[in-house]
């Protein structure tokens, strides 16, 4: 009986591991690796346990095989700076997780992501496999920390937490910018003066650090980046000065002045998220907002990270291949525009992804022809080397209300 129990249990756990271990081979696709290889042609890529085990193998042994018969191959596409997950419905107070009075350095807001919101089938329709989100905060300049997450929809589909400190620098409604400044420089002066004190009293009774202290000493460290919100190019100028005083690793986020310094942008290797779309100046410090602006980035040597707009973000995501592609109709280029939504935010934020090469997270999608075209569809997606469904509630309500029944034409069965 014993014997019996042992080799049940044997046979059970190689039947697991053997169904975990399932390889997927898909062929002859035209690979956009976003590595040094460029754009291979008639490729094959090779996943299994979650992960890219081969680009190009000579021999192939896969338990499923896809044929792409030549359609595109692409990283999966990597939203940032938005809400997806903590909130539902804008005008909804309840459906509103983003931010509180009371958020401040150490504010995450990760616990109150909602993997099972309907924004995000949406969002895995527009090739959205991770997205880093970002918190609101409250009354204080520091919004929060961002976080990572992917779009399986699973539970345990938080990535990655205190992946940055978000910081609003831009002009408010009352009082002054300078005072933001003051209250930045400040904050970071008593965290330099803390750590400096600490290694020359090196006792073992230390008081322990608050959350506080530890996200600064993160970010004074180099450790998670500071994504400081602005627009205004003195405004920027005066964080290039920020970072540079205190060794700080920075990302700057809106810009829609930038052009106007670009060079010193990319001269302080600084990389910058903006909405390809924003051209219409949305305040005295936005009057440079323009369709031109990610491609006039990019010709100066700023990497450039495309998003959407920050409280639309999350419920427009699928429409950033879109907005990709009108960077692109505006001087932008392809591979740049690409780079843009896949490679330059995992670099950026320390993400496993953004790219099809050996050893990469195995975030993919197949598309029927250029992802950047409207008329083109999604006809796979994989996220961790799993292949997930694209249905959204659109999809849901679109049969509900044309399917044939006999009830009135506003209902089915």
């Amino acid at each position: 009986m014993k014997k019996f129990n042992v080799s049940l249990l044997t046979g059970a756990l190689l039947a697991s591991t053997s169904v975990f271990a399932q390889t997927t081979a898909i062929t002859n696709a035209t690979v956009h690796t976003m590595t040094e290889a460029g754009v291979l042609e008639g490729a094959t890529v090779v996943i299994e346990n979650g992960t890219i085990t081969a680009v190009n193998p000579g021999n192939v042994s896969a338990d499923k095989t896809i044929d792409a018969q030549g359609r595109v191959l692409t990283p999966g596409f990597i939203g940032s700076m938005n809400q997806l997950g903590l909130v539902e419905v804008s005008a909804v107070a309840g459906s509103r997780d983003g931010g509180d009075d009371k958020a401040g350095i150490d504010f995450d807001a990760s616990p109150a992501f909602n993997p099972r919101s309907s924004l995000i089938p949406y969002g895995r329709k527009g090739g959205i496999t991770q997205n880093v989100v970002i918190p609101h905060g409250g009354k204080s300049i520091f919004e929060g920390l961002a976080f990572v997450v992917d779009l399986s929809g699973e539970f345990n589909s938080v990535l990655k937490t205190s992946t940055a400190l978000v910081i609003d620098m831009d002009a408010s409604g009352s009082g002054s910018r300078a005072m933001k400044y003051k209250t930045l420089t400040e904050k970071l002066e008593a965290q330099q003066e803390k750590l400096a004190k600490g290694k020359k009293d090196d006792k073992k009774d230390a008081k322990k650090p608050s959350r506080e202290e530890l996200v600064l000493t993160a970010v004074l460290k180099g450790e998670i980046p500071v994504v400081a919100e602005v627009e205004r190019a003195s405004d920027i100028l005066e964080v290039l000065k920020v970072k540079e005083q205190f060794g700080l690793k920075l990302v700057l986020w809106g810009v829609n002045d930038a052009v106007l310094v670009k060079d010193e942008i990319a001269k302080a290797k600084v990389p910058v998220v903006i909405s390809a779309v924003s051209n219409l100046p949305s305040s005295f410090s936005s009057l440079h907002a323009a369709l031109t602006n990610a491609g006039k980035l990019e010709r100066a040597g700023v990497k450039v990270l495309l998003s959407g707009f920050a409280f639309e973000g999350a419920h427009n995501l699928y429409q950033l291949r879109f907005d990709a592609g009108i960077a692109v109709a505006h001087g932008m280029s392809y591979e740049g525009a690409l780079k843009a939504v896949t490679s330059n935010i995992a670099e950026t934020f320390g993400l496993d992804g953004g790219k099809i090469a050996s050893g990469q997270r195995a975030d993919l999608v197949l598309w029927s022809a250029d992802p950047f075209e409207f008329s083109t569809t999604l006809d796979k997606l994989w996220i961790n080397g799993e292949e997930v469904s694209t249905e959204s509630r659109h999809d849901k309500l679109r049969e509900r209300y044309t399917t044939d029944s006999d009830m009135p034409r506003a209902y089915t069965k």
